[in-house]
């Protein structure tokens, strides 16, 4: 838990909250709660994450299938934290750096929500690719899909520590991800061209690149937030509003 949060101006603590009214206190709580609840709905995912991963790497269909099974827990903090959100908005009326927070964590929830989504994707891509996992790492993939798992671990931690610099870090791992999807697609058609045999091997490869893809896009969305929670700067495709002259 982090014990203050950061304006461009001034620095509020939790320890300047002591002896405020009651009403006061308990907005901070849910606060600290909403900040929980979304920490661990990132570890929940990164997990998932995690696991789909290992189970297309060792065509685990065990693995796949706890996967599977696991993304009723997803949805249902999701709908946690959604219905949190829209409690306090309705309850309180939050300052500025409060409201920085609520607006981040209805957004990020949704990214985290959705990379659970592709985690099940994954896991179902497992039993296609079962025989042919060495093709992962003939065409690249393996790099860029261990590249977008950094990418999601790093945006955690850069959120848990309310870290701009460190959520910045991930706009250059997310031209690395985009750069060798491009090169990947181009080993799979050459593949697919050379070998009609690897043409429906291929073509799950290619579908399930898409979904590593947008689990960078979804953890650049995530770091975006970190930003404007911790800056209170909006960035933009990894440009700050305010330099874009908007």
């Amino acid at each position: 838990m982090l014990d203050s949060i950061s304006t461009s101006s001034t620095t509020i603590s939790t320890s300047s909250f002591i002896g405020m009214p009651r009403v006061h206190r308990h907005f901070e709580d849910e606060l600290e709660t909403l900040r929980s609840q979304l920490i661990r709905m990132g570890s929940l995912v990164d997990e998932q994450i995690e696991t789909a991963i290992r189970a297309l790497k060792e065509s685990n269909m065990e693995l796949a299938k706890f996967v599977l099974q696991r993304e009723e827990r997803v949805n249902e903090l999701d709908l946690t934290i959604d219905g949190q959100c829209q409690r306090i908005f309705a309850l309180t009326q939050p300052v500025a750096v409060d409201l920085r927070l609520l607006l981040a964590a209805m957004r990020m929830n949704g990214d985290f929500e959705r990379i659970g989504d592709i985690a099940v994707n994954i896991a179902e891509r497992v039993e296609a690719l079962e025989d042919h996992t060495a093709l992962l790492e003939e065409v690249g993939a393996i790099e860029m899909i261990a590249t977008a798992r950094e990418m999601l671990t790093t945006v955690l931690n850069a959120f848990i520590h309310n870290d701009g610099d460190q959520a910045r870090s991930i706009f250059e791992k997310e031209d690395i991800v985009d750069e060798l999807n491009r090169q990947i697609f181009y080993n799979l058609i050459d593949s697919m061209k050379s070998d009609p045999v690897m043409i429906e091997p291929a073509a799950h490869l290619m579908a399930l690149l898409r979904h590593i893809e947008r689990l960078a896009d979804h953890a650049t969305n995530i770091a975006e937030n970190v930003i404007f929670v911790a800056e209170a700067k909006l960035m933009r495709h990894h440009i700050s509003a305010a330099n874009a002259g908007l």
